[in-house]
């Protein structure tokens, strides 16, 4: 009977261990895949499928690559979603006993990349993990290249916490997540639906006592407190899987995790996924690019740190008005010195990537090339320590006092490393010969061989007297003297006889013999003798490895404040001031994006006047392409960049601090999801309404446009009524409509103030936007005026004026307004009486189902209707037919 052969016996075992994995086993200088691993990879890889005998009747499918540019393979693999295992062998083939020993080094996936040339150099590669509890929720994720690691948990179990959840995921934006199988199934595909890679993990890694235990090793405390948790907390089982799946994968030890950032969701400004995405901080709606977002107007770093670092303050806000206001009087400081923000900036670009050169030191994948790039960087640091230090701020002093140079370090490896060294580790002249006296002498012997011996033949010849004596080299004997028969009586007593000639003796001596290994043996020694001391040397820079990482980390924060200088210098923004009283203050605001994107000067500037009282909701009507959505988006942006600590696009501005910003601007059918326009909208609508507070800022555009025109008007109104209501939320709110009967709520509710934009309208011209935001409301839309302007065919354009003056001619409200009106002056005299008994929204419904049974019968009317299937016209109908109901309860 057929059988594998030994080796293949030992592939299919580790195969058996790792089944999940694509195995790459490493054969001298391949990296081998087999059976259904090498199916797969020939396809994905585009590389030729071969056989190789396995002992079995029929070949063994067999593709392969070098192992010397794997690491191409390999990312394109993880890319596609595959998990690959790394075979090396673990033994020294000379000295093995049969089959040369081999195990699994490292598991590489999505989350565990370290491969520099496949990652974004300013983005960073998160590994998450989701612990689903019964009462809560834990969230830890970490960037393996930098060592950079955080945890938090949301209490409760309810929709809050989940969208919650979703969006801190959506923030962290891991390029692998993963999640206890435990976990709500319903939540764990949402999670799926939404995220690239989501993996469930078996619960054996979420066990309490086995997380607890990680954390304890990792992070070398005695007990969680050490770090600032709790035992019973999510955020520790949570933590404690993603380190034993690290343990799993990694196979090594990973000391530049050495720190874990606990952090409360709730001490910074909340952003949804929606929002995020509408402000277009990081990328573009369309095109998901860079150029256009508000990161591509502040990001101005000049390392690589600085740019991931800036990211997420970009994506996290602060509520903590000191340290806002610490980083603001920074730039403030910078902007008023331009040469020390000069100064910086070049100093800063020539820092190389220290985070991920920590990284590749644990990972032991540096190279000679690596360590030069850490002593460039090291050497700018007291040029940029001694800039702070001479500063007239007290923050940036602080910030010089305060940093390691590192200069041990820099010396280390001046002395050691040659300024230009070749890429790889392992073919010599990385090291600088007066580092090592035994280096310096077998490079000598290498380069001097000759030169060496004849040194050593003159003296020998002097020692004895024996003008003839020769140093001599034959294969078999290698280096001996020879001399002739007639001086062998004056030969040394530390001459050693090895062959008697017929004329001569030849001898060796113990001097001899060491130079003749030096010699033979020189090259190759030399080579491991240098790779022996990289090592060395690399060890002692990873033992300094969290000396390291707290210095990166002071560099990318005088970074991304250094870029916020500039920003603010070329761009002509202001300081904040930061205020806790809920107003808002913007004088001549502008678009930090928009205003890039148009000619000099052409950007036309807004006030915005906004408070917890009489200036709680802003209703802005207007045509489209009028600027009301640029105008509101600049709101939230300002508010956003005062609290990340950037100065801002406006004349002068005073910000209160928002503790969350929404935005329901524009919808796209998810035809994936099912959901129509109408249902995304709402559903963003229901999460405002959920989780908003009196203190975030709500940026709405076009609510219950994508439902009919009646539906759409009603929750309309009833959205602005419950947002504006200070027993409800009484948040600060843009509302921007097409609906200008909205503009009759000024009347009615506390608060709500009416604004348009300005349009310059001429007999017999096209009108023009004049995009400045004035106090009233607009009497009427300009649809057909911008389908002019869009270049729609005159023909149309005429009949849409034509259809418009018709219904216009047979509008119901028009026949009969004292009935009709929504706004009629019982509607205004109910919406005083809620607003003067300070009666919720929810309250003033139950108060007036209460007054009259006879309503019973229409609120079940309403109820029992399908909104969502019903025509334009029948919802006209059914309007009608309600109001001809009610009308006959009034009497």
């Amino acid at each position: 009977m057929a059988k594998l052969t030994p080796m293949m016996e030992q592939y299919t075992d580790l195969k058996e261990r790792y089944s999940d994995c694509i195995l790459f086993f490493r054969l001298g200088d391949f990296y081998e895949m087999f059976f259904e691993d090498a199916l797969t990879a020939s396809r994905e890889l585009e590389i030729t499928l071969t056989g190789r005998d396995c002992g079995l009747e029929e070949k063994a499918p067999m593709c392969g690559v070098p192992h010397h540019s794997a690491d191409g393979y390999i990312a394109r693999l993880v890319e596609k979603g595959y998990k690959v295992a790394i075979c090396e062998q673990v033994e020294d083939p000379s000295k093995a006993k049969g089959i040369v020993k081999r195990d699994v080094v490292r598991i590489i996936t999505s989350g565990t990349i370290t491969d520099m040339d496949k990652l974004d150099e300013k983005s960073n590669n998160y590994l998450a993990s989701l612990y689903v509890g019964k009462k809560g929720i834990g969230i830890s994720y970490v960037d393996i290249t930098t060592g950079d690691s955080y945890t938090t948990e949301i209490l409760g179990s309810g929709p809050e916490s989940i969208s919650k959840c979703i969006d801190e995921i959506g923030k962290i934006a891991p390029s692998e997540l993963l999640v206890n199988t435990g976990g709500d199934s319903d939540f764990c595909g949402e999670l799926q639906s939404r995220f690239d890679e989501v993996r469930t993990l078996e619960e054996w890694y979420f066990e309490k006592e086995l997380c607890i235990s990680n954390i304890i090793s990792q992070f070398k405390v005695h007990s969680l407190s050490g770090i600032g948790m709790d035992t019973s907390s999510f955020a520790a089982i949570s933590l404690g899987a993603l380190l034993e799946y690290l343990k799993v994968t990694q196979k090594q030890s990973l000391d530049h995790i050495s720190s874990v950032n606990v952090y409360i969701v709730e001490n910074y400004m909340m952003l949804d996924m929606s929002t995020r995405r509408n402000l277009e901080l990081l990328e573009t709606i369309r095109g998901k690019s860079k150029k256009g977002s508000l990161l591509s107007v502040l990001d101005k770093t000049a390392t690589a740190m600085g740019g991931r670092l800036i990211k997420s303050w970009i994506e996290s806000p602060l509520l903590d008005k000191y340290e806002i206001e610490r980083r603001s009087a920074v730039v403030e400081s910078l902007t008023e010195d331009i040469t020390m923000m000069d100064q910086l900036d070049e100093k800063l670009k020539q820092i190389y990537d220290m985070e991920r050169l920590v990284g590749k030191l644990v990972y032991g994948n540096c190279n000679a090339r690596d360590l030069i790039s850490l002593k460039h960087s090291i050497s700018q640091l007291p040029h940029i320590v001694k800039s702070l230090e001479d500063s007239e701020s007290q923050e940036l002093r602080q910030m010089g006092e305060g940093m390691d140079i590192l200069w041990d370090l820099y010396e280390l490896v001046d002395s050691a490393i040659e300024d230009e060294p070749p890429i790889g580790i392992k073919e010599g002249n990385i090291i600088k010969e007066n580092y090592s006296p035994e280096l310096k002498e077998l490079r000598d012997i290498a380069l001097n061989g000759k030169s060496y011996l004849s040194r050593i033949e003159e003296r020998e010849r002097a020692r004895t007297g024996i003008k003839n004596l020769k140093i001599k080299y034959n294969k078999v004997f290698g280096y001996f003297i020879e001399l002739s028969k007639s001086n062998i009586d004056k030969a040394p007593s530390d001459y050693i006889r090895k062959q008697t000639l017929a004329n001569a003796e030849r001898y060796i001596t113990e001097e001899l013999k060491e130079i003749e290994n030096k010699i033979l043996g020189s090259e190759d020694r030399m080579v491991e003798l240098e790779y022996e001391i990289f090592g060395e040397i690399r060890e002692k820079l990873k033992e300094n490895s969290q000396r390291i990482q707290s210095t990166a980390r002071s560099i990318s924060k005088i970074d991304v404040l250094n870029s916020f200088a500039k920003a603010a210098y070329l761009n002509n923004y202001v300081r904040p001031e930061i205020l806790e009283d809920g107003s808002l203050y913007i004088e001549n605001g502008r678009h930090p994006v928009v205003e890039k994107m148009v000619a000099e000067g052409r950007f036309i500037s807004n006030d915005t006047y906004m408070n917890g009282e009489s200036d709680r909701m802003m209703i802005i009507t207007g045509p489209n392409m009028s600027g009301k959505s640029t105008y509101m988006r600049q709101v939230a942006l300002i508010t956003l960049m005062a609290q990340i600590g950037s100065f801002v696009p406006a004349d002068s501005a005073k910000i209160s601090l928002a503790d969350r910003i929404f935005t329901r601007i524009g919808a796209s059918d998810d035809l994936s999801e099912g959901q129509s326009t109408f249902m995304v909208e709402m559903s963003e609508v229901a999460n405002i309404l959920n989780n908003a507070t009196e203190k975030s800022l709500i940026v709405l555009d076009e609510i219950g446009r994508g439902t009919s025109t009646y539906d759409g008007l009603s929750i309309a109104w009833s959205v602005v009524e419950y947002i504006s209501g200070k027993s409800n939320l009484g948040a600060k709110t843009l509302f921007a409509t097409h609906y200008h009967e909205l503009t009759e709520l000024e009347e009615v509710l506390e608060g709500v103030k009416n604004y348009r934009v300005a349009v310059e309208e001429k007999p017999g011209e096209d009108i023009v936007f004049l995009r400045k935001i004035e106090r009233g409301g607009a009497d009427r839309s300009y649809g057909i005026e911008v389908a002019k302007l869009a270049g729609v065919r005159p023909e149309v354009i005429a009949r849409a004026a034509e259809i418009l003056r018709n219904l216009e001619e047979n509008d119901l409200n028009k026949k009969s307004p004292s009935q009709l009106s929504i706004f009629s002056e019982e509607s205004r005299e109910e919406s005083r009486t809620i607003r003067e008994s300070g009666m919720s929204y929810s309250a003033s419904v139950v108060q007036s189902e209460k007054e009259d049974s006879a309503y019973e019968e229409i609120v079940a009317e309403i109820v029992g209707l399908d909104i969502m299937n019903m025509s334009p016209l029948d919802s006209i109908n059914i309007l009608h037919s309600l109001w001809k109901k009610s009308v006959k309860i009034k009497g």
